[in-house]
């Protein structure tokens, strides 16, 4: 863990590691340094980095993180939207609109705050820095993980998620003119049953559903256990071996990318606190952001 904090620091510029719904804790991230403070005047992201990066330079995160706290894991599948093209599962057309009523669409360039979205280029097997445009188009490109949702065709070339090469994207910020810059990576070193839990994580209360709404989310859980019995004796899931190739690759570039950028604060967040796809925790995965956040800086 890496801490240059200067004692009289105040702007800074902010990098969002890719992670899929470890990315919420993005949020809780955010929330504790404007508690203390400082103020973020650059914003660099990759996936969901950039998702929640754009939607705070858009000045609508509070609108964001109580629609999000409030989804289910029925509602989360509500918003797939699967596709028939044959180049992935899902269209991702369906989020992107929702977000769009939700927070309204905005020219990067017209944001407050510097704001720059990491996509890939998949014929030119590069990285493409977005900062300007439409807010949502770079949002789209900068999530669009291969084989989950399609591609985003963005001046005639296919754009995927921006963590398949950047998930830690530094250097659209070396040349800010802030203070000190912090770096919140979603591929932090496990965390083990032995280690001691985070004090301000408590254990939420079960959330009171109608009968019917509880009947299908009980088929779902019925459906995954099944999928794991017969995983335990066969082999692994669809989502699963997604999930797990994802950090594995996402974690060996993330160090070679912080081996070469340096930033003055590294947050970390464990990548066993959640799967790629566990949108339903937002608001326990809020506060594991802001735990960690919050020990980095008292450190």
């Amino acid at each position: 863990m890496m801490n240059r904090l200067k004692p009289n620091a105040k702007t800074i510029s902010l990098i969002l590691g890719s992670g899929g719904a470890r990315g919420l804790a993005h949020i809780g991230v955010i929330q504790v340094l404007e508690e203390r403070g400082y103020q973020i005047r650059s914003i660099s992201g990759s996936s969901m980095g950039a998702l929640i990066g754009g939607i705070y330079a858009a000045g609508k995160l509070d609108a964001y993180r109580e629609w999000v706290c409030a989804l289910d894991r029925l509602d989360v599948l509500r918003l797939l939207d699967l596709s028939f093209s044959g180049s992935s599962l899902f269209k991702g057309e369906r989020i992107i609109n929702t977000l769009k009523e939700l927070i309204g669409d905005r020219e990067i360039e017209d944001l407050p705050i510097s704001f720059t979205a990491v996509a890939t280029d998949l014929e030119e097997c590069r990285e493409l820095w977005l900062s300007s445009g439409p807010l949502f188009d770079a949002i789209r490109a900068s999530i669009a993980f291969p084989t989950v949702f399609s591609p985003f065709i963005y001046h005639g070339k296919q754009l995927v998620d921006g963590g398949m090469l950047n998930p830690i994207p530094i250097a659209p910020t070396l040349h800010d003119m802030t203070d000190m810059s912090i770096a919140v990576s979603l591929s932090g070193k496990a965390k083990t049953l032995s280690d001691a839990p985070l004090p301000c994580v408590q254990e939420k209360e079960p959330v009171k559903r109608q009968k019917y709404h509880q009947k299908v989310l009980d088929f779902i859980d019925g459906l995954q256990r099944w999928n794991h019995k017969k995983e335990s004796t066969d082999e692994a899931g669809f989502f699963d071996i997604i999930s797990t190739s994802l950090d594995a690759m996402q974690s060996t570039i993330a160090a070679f990318k912080l081996a070469s950028y340096t930033p003055d604060v590294l947050i970390e967040i464990p990548k066993n606190v959640s799967t790629f796809y566990a949108f339903e925790r937002a608001e326990e995965l809020i506060e594991i952001g802001r735990c960690y956040t919050q020990q980095v800086l008292d450190e």
